[in-house]
């Protein structure tokens, strides 16, 4: 239940015996979950969850899957309540060819209300895509513009020093205008696999050139699956006090299987925006398959059910959520990592 919602709060007051004041005897008397969801639809979502399956978690697949495909499952997830949603990335065709369709799947699904559909900008060639996708009548409400926080990740994913790329992602900020809401994300927050351990002054840093630039939602990224509750904890907090107007976005890998631990240290520290993908797609399946474990994002299902049974509302439905999960298997040909989706197998006990 949200810490501002009291038992008194809740529709109707508490329930009491039959025939007590309030409480007509023939009335049925509702369950405390149910008053509880009732209380949670009357507040609206108190988390909000970004499916990022059609861009995350298709990344590494070394198919292509067909855009009216990858439509069909947009669709399904959009149905299921999500408020936004990771659709595509207008990358290089030639090194991403699952996004060579970026401005064809963005075409086929229409504008939804209260939805912002989202595609990630690695460059200005990309901004320039996106806002000629926004010409011909169908852009992206939403782009995600990324830096990393330290200077050999910033060499290994753009090519460049972290001082090169930020004159890049100030280019692309000015060539967005006003044209979409931006998001910056912070890549490699807490460890890199080249420089190791990020000081949290350093994401500090890039976070306020976010801001300087007119963007003030900032994705926290564990790229490499690494962090942990406290240090987790710590740095949010440390940012909520830097940078008290920002919003905030936790973006947790599960390689080592503490993402959905790191996303509730995040909510206790004050973050209320996530990024999840479907049954924690966005690993390689090559390196499974050679016993590189997983690597992907963390689990939507998983996350949203946990949020449910803490009271905390998505406004997700959940059930739907779960369907579309088993759909993103069916969709892959692969068993994926959500556990939601396999309760109540038989195989499960």
């Amino acid at each position: 239940m949200p810490s501002d919602v009291t038992e008194d709060a809740l529709p109707g007051g508490m329930p009491g015996a039959a025939g007590e004041a309030g409480t007509p005897p023939d009335e049925e008397i509702p369950l405390p979950e149910e008053l509880l969801e009732a209380a949670n639809v009357a507040l609206g979502p108190e988390v909000v969850i970004c499916e990022c399956f059609a861009r995350g978690g298709l990344q590494h697949e070394p198919d292509i899957v067909p855009t009216d495909e990858k439509v069909a499952m947009l669709t399904r997830i959009a149905e299921c309540g999500f408020r936004r949603i990771e659709t595509t990335a207008f990358a290089d065709r030639g090194r991403w060819p699952q996004f060579a369709d970026a401005e064809a799947v963005l075409a086929a699904m229409p504008p939804r209300e209260g939805v912002q559909f989202r595609a990630l900008c690695p460059d200005p060639p990309a901004v320039r895509r996106a806002l000629a996708a926004l010409e011909r009548g169908r852009g992206p409400e939403e782009i995600g513009l990324v830096v990393a926080a330290s200077d050999g990740h910033s060499q290994r994913s753009f090519g460049c020093t972290r001082a090169a790329r930020w004159e890049q992602v100030g280019e692309m900020a000015r060539l967005a205008g006003d044209g979409f809401v931006l998001v910056g994300a912070i890549t490699v927050a807490f460890d890199c696999p080249i420089d190791g351990p990020i000081a949290p002054e350093r994401v500090l840093e890039e976070a306020e050139r976010f801001v300087a630039l007119g963007i003030d939602r900032i994705t926290i990224a564990d790229t490499t699956g690494s962090a942990t509750p406290p240090r987790v904890r710590d740095l949010v907090g440390w940012l909520h006090g830097a940078m008290p107007t920002a919003t905030l976005i936790a973006h947790f890998r599960d390689g080592r299987g503490a993402g959905i631990a790191n996303c509730v240290a995040a909510y206790e520290a004050g973050i209320r925006h996530f990024d999840t993908a479907l049954g924690g797609t966005g690993d390689d399946p090559a390196q499974i398959a050679h016993g590189g474990g997983p690597s992907g994002n963390t689990s939507t299902e998983d996350l949203a059910m946990l949020f449910h049974a803490m009271g905390v509302a998505t406004g997700l439905d959940l059930e739907r959520l779960r369907a579309t999960g088993r759909a993103a298997e069916a969709l892959l040909g692969r068993r994926l990592h959500s556990r939601a989706v396999r309760l109540g197998d038989d195989e499960g006990g």
